[in-house]
């Protein structure tokens, strides 16, 4: 089940990438969704005030949506780097997508104390591997079509 968390990240990252708006299907592709399910959050994301969406043109974040991205952005880096530092968890992506959505601000930031987060997080994330780029590990990468 993918959280608005999660959507506020995609659209966060597929932004940036883009440098423009967020397709509706690129969001969908990132999440593993239908079309219409990602419509459907961003029209509840939309009626929280933290995106905007213009037919044909795509999403965009508002400025509380942009700062609530970046906060599950970092914790999401966050329990990476615990997974990985700290348990040697070698699938750590898949873990860490679990445990994203019930991870709270309050075990987050305790997390951070033991794993000592880089100033830089959480611009420190790389889409294209789905991780941290601080992490030293090899992060496996989906074959080309």
């Amino acid at each position: 089940m993918n959280t608005q968390a999660q959507y506020l990240k995609t659209i966060y990252l597929v932004q940036d990438e883009t440098d423009g708006p967020a397709s509706t299907g690129d969001i969908a592709d990132n999440l593993g969704v239908s079309p219409a399910s990602a419509n459907e959050m961003i029209g509840k994301l939309e009626s929280r005030g933290l995106a905007e969406h213009e037919k044909y043109k795509g999403v965009s974040l508002t400025d509380e949506g942009l700062g609530r991205a970046r906060d599950a952005l970092q914790t999401y880096c966050i329990i990476e780097r615990f997974l990985v530092e700290v348990l040697e968890v070698e699938e750590f992506q898949a873990e860490a997508r679990q445990l994203e959505s019930v991870i709270d601000e309050t075990v987050a930031e305790r997390l951070d104390t033991i794993i000592d987060r880089a100033e830089c997080c959480p611009d420190c994330f790389d889409a294209e591997t789905d991780a941290c780029e601080l992490l030293e590990v090899d992060v496996p990468t989906e074959p080309a079509d």
